[in-house]
């Protein structure tokens, strides 16, 4: 079954808003077993608005739209459905209710417009909307659904929810299963692991199995798809590519889930070895105990980051020789080193780890170009030592990095895997 997205909404085309409404329902829709076709975004227009209806309903299943509901003069969207459909309005008597007693809870005065939310076209059935003040309208005309949405997100995912998903269920009843898996791996570039790693796993895209790389500055995701007349079905096809992926990569797979972080990764095996992390940062300006501490619960496993921007925080509070910061300069393998173990005993911490370099734009130098690196390693009783990599012109994509590849060295070395992320050298003192 296929289905279009339109989003309404001249805030959106300007880049006043980002469109997460879009990215959701796309998600939202695929996992439910459609093929999303098209999305659309378009302007406060009334013939705009019907002409991209008209357009998505024709050409699929089902349609979403969302945004355009307010009470203002500049929200067309329920104007441009009763023009599309050719019928005139009647008044909803529970959602004018609900919008009075809102307002008189909330002790708003209550206008003309508002009352004019509770006017809906009168082909459709409407989508009571406790999130909000203008309902969503459910249309079924010939053998296309179109569902019309408010913009606000938190009620576009309420009604979707709570209202749109078993409408959808009840008229589409014979959709297929569609289910994604989403592995997380670090330490490896698209291109290698594509090519070099996993190879051709064109003999399994059958049965309704799809792949795709999703890179980013912080790793490659895989997502796959598998469908199925059951569930059951599906999640048969999935696991068998998904195995295969398992036998070929395992060692850069961190774990499983579209939001699952690296960070929560190193948490849970520094929480099952019973030891404790802590940070130095320079360059990376605190990002790395961030994302760490983002995990409720991680003071079971992290001690501390201390910040060292200034070469005087990192002799003063990481111990530092002021001789090799002189000799070397703060980006360096001598002073990585250092602030690794510095971190590690001044805190109190069985692991350190550290991280130095030129983020950018400015304030590199020929020996040392914007992007220069050096991240250091430190374990009680353990290894000890730093790698240097070169990464963009781009501080934030820098920072990233950099963040990435101490998190997924400290990952390998308490799973004892072999071979440093992007087959970096290390160095000892």
């Amino acid at each position: 079954m296929k289905a279009q997205i339109v989003s309404v909404g001249n805030e959106l085309l300007i880049g006043d808003t980002v469109n997460t409404n879009a990215s959701w329902l796309g998600d939202y829709l695929t996992r439910a077993g459609f093929e999303v076709t098209y999305i659309h975004t378009i302007t406060d227009d009334l013939s705009q608005i019907k002409n991209t209806l008209r357009f998505a309903m024709d050409r699929s299943d089902l349609v979403i739209s969302t945004g355009g509901l307010g009470p203002t003069h500049d929200d067309m969207t329920k104007k441009a459905v009763a023009e599309l459909f050719d019928v005139g309005y009647v008044l909803h008597e529970p959602t004018l209710e609900y919008i009075k007693t809102l307002f008189k809870e909330r002790n708003i005065p209550f206008s003309s417009s508002n009352h004019a939310q509770a006017e809906v076209p009168e082909n459709c059935k409407v989508l009571f909307n406790k999130a909000g003040t203008a309902p969503g309208m459910w249309f079924h005309e010939s053998d296309t659904v179109l569902a019309v949405l408010p913009g606000v997100p938190n009620e576009m995912k309420y009604l979707m929810k709570k209202r749109v998903h078993a409408k959808i269920k009840e008229v589409f009843s014979e959709t297929e299963y569609l289910l994604s898996r989403y592995l997380k791996t670090a330490g490896i570039g698209e291109s290698t692991l594509s090519d070099e790693v996993l190879g051709d796993l064109s003999d399994y895209f059958n049965n309704g199995v799809s792949m795709a790389y999703l890179p980013a500055p912080g790793g490659v995701t895989l997502r796959l798809n598998a469908k199925g007349a059951t569930k059951e079905e599906a999640e048969e096809h999935l696991q068998t590519i998904t195995d295969v992926i398992y036998e070929k990569a395992g060692k850069f797979i961190y774990g499983e889930g579209k939001e699952f972080e690296l960070s929560e990764s190193v948490g849970h095996l520094l929480q099952e070895s019973g030891l404790y992390l802590a940070t130095a940062e320079s360059c990376t300006g605190g990002s790395i105990s961030n994302s760490i501490t983002d995990r409720s619960g991680s003071s079971a496993y992290f001690k501390g980051g201390i910040v060292s921007y200034a070469n005087s925080v990192k002799v003063k509070q990481l111990g530092v020789n002021k001789e090799d910061l002189e000799k070397h300069g703060a980006v360096s393998k001598e002073v990585a080193l250092q602030m690794a173990k510095g971190a590690a005993e001044n805190l109190d911490a069985d692991i350190g780890i550290s991280a130095t370099g030129v983020a950018g734009p400015t304030g590199g130098t020929e020996d040392k170009p914007v992007g220069t690196v050096w991240m250091g390693y430190y374990q009680e009783n353990g290894p000890h030592f730093a790698v240097k990599a070169m990464f963009t012109k781009d501080r934030l994509i820098n920072k990233e990095r950099t963040k990435m590849v101490l998190l997924e060295i400290t990952r390998r070395q308490l799973k004892n895997i072999d071979g440093m992320p992007y087959d970096l050298k290390p160095h000892t003192s």
